[in-house]
């Protein structure tokens, strides 16, 4: 079993054939109270978890939004777009099948973020990424990530799947930063910085 936290740098994914990544999160009604707060809490809060596969420095492939199966070879698998936050565990996961994915792909950046206009992370609660050693169909949870509640930011790098040689690793990043909401290419130039 490997455990996973961004202090102790990538870790090596020997014996790890399939990875998931999921991203969890309460909606709320912010400072919002009475109707206006119970209308908040019933619509819920709109995070994206994107997974997004690089050749080299560049973006080649995404999935998320509404692009479950980028590579087309179930090597990167998306769930599916969860618009409110409802819900018990996590509301959106990316699988990652190590031996399928192609040999062009050099490593691939988790995402989250408040893509869609007028969402916010300021909207979200108790959000949280779990990283999962899902090899054999087991779901062993290796990482809980919790982004601070302080930020601004609207997109946070959750970790970045590198391959080295043969193998992988994988490195914890839990960073935030801005990007513009309802622009693919600023989630791409956020994934490139990292």
């Amino acid at each position: 079993m490997i455990t996973l936290n961004k202090e102790d740098g990538p870790a090596d994914l020997d014996g790890v054939t399939h990875l998931s990544i999921g991203a969890s999160w309460d909606p709320t009604a912010g400072s919002s109270g009475g109707v206006v707060g119970k209308l908040r809490r019933k619509t819920g809060t709109d995070l994206d978890l994107i997974a997004i596969a690089m050749q080299g420095d560049d973006p080649v492939r995404l999935a998320g939004l509404d692009s479950l199966d980028p590579l087309g070879n179930g090597s990167l698998v998306h769930s599916g777009d969860n618009q409110t936050g409802h819900g018990d565990g996590d509301d959106e996961t990316v699988t990652v099948d190590f031996a399928q994915v192609p040999n062009n792909i050099t490593s691939i950046v988790f995402i989250a973020a408040a893509y869609k206009k007028r969402s916010s992370f300021q909207a979200a609660r108790n959000v949280s990424f779990k990283v999962y050693d899902a090899t054999g169909g087991s779901t062993q949870q290796v990482a809980d990530i919790w982004p601070s509640l302080l930020t601004t930011d609207n997109g946070c790098a959750v970790a970045k799947a590198m391959r080295v040689g043969s193998g992988w690793k994988l490195q914890v990043i839990n960073e935030t930063g801005k990007i513009k909401q309802g622009d693919e290419h600023a989630l791409m130039r956020f994934a490139v910085s990292k």
